[in-house]
């Protein structure tokens, strides 16, 4: 089982899948937050359903410190996972979603859900939390929402979209769950998985690519 995408592994994530993209006079702006579109092949047999989720595992641990003017956030800095993505009960005869079929655009309290199209569910990212207290943004945030990291960061953010090929036929997780709820349910459960991983940055001084 192989994920293909219009980015390369491990090379930039197209700024059109970003929430928010580099602007030289307010560091970032909102940007086209068009999911990704993806296809792959060969899943194992006995393959019930799949599972796509995407993270970012570079997110800073000093929340305090992020996109401000007084501060570079090293890059030695703690790291913590940050989840933009999880989408689950993709039939077992899907072999792909297309390019902002789950997002298009930026939108202020979040996208509903958690029914999406194909008969899957979405849970919700963590702009769910990051953006709790912000009075103009707070809200659930179902289903896909890109990069948005430090522009004052030094590191270049991954974001590792993760296909899973489990033998659930409905994954057992209800409401609003999160990504570590679904992984802690799929336990067990995955015959195969692959992924794809695209790097991208708000900072002028770091280079994706």
């Amino acid at each position: 089982m192989r994920l293909t995408s219009s980015f390369d592994d491990n090379r930039p994530l197209p700024e059109i899948h970003a929430l928010a993209v580099a602007d030289p006079e307010t560091h970032f702006r909102l940007g086209a937050n068009r999911s990704p579109g993806f296809t792959w092949d060969a899943p194992p047999a006995g393959t019930r359903s799949f599972v796509l989720v995407c993270h970012d595992p570079d997110v800073p641990s000093r929340f305090d410190h992020i996109n401000r003017d007084d501060v570079v956030i090293p890059e030695s800095m703690p790291r913590v996972d940050f989840f933009h993505w999880v989408l689950v009960d993709l039939p077992a005869t899907c072999r792909g979603v297309n390019e902002g079929e789950f997002s298009d655009g930026v939108v202020a309290r979040g996208k509903p859900g958690p029914a999406t199209r194909h008969g899957a569910r979405h849970g919700v990212n963590d702009f769910t939390r990051g953006f709790a207290q912000d009075p103009q943004m707070a809200g659930d945030y179902f289903g896909y929402d890109g990069p948005c990291p430090p522009w004052n960061d030094e590191r270049v953010h991954r974001y590792v979209f993760t296909l899973y090929a489990v033998d659930l036929e409905r994954c057992p997780v209800e409401g609003k769950f999160t990504g570590p709820d679904v992984l802690r349910a799929i336990e067990g459960h995955v015959l195969g998985k692959t992924s794809l991983t695209g790097r991208y940055t708000l900072n002028p001084r770091c280079n994706a690519g």
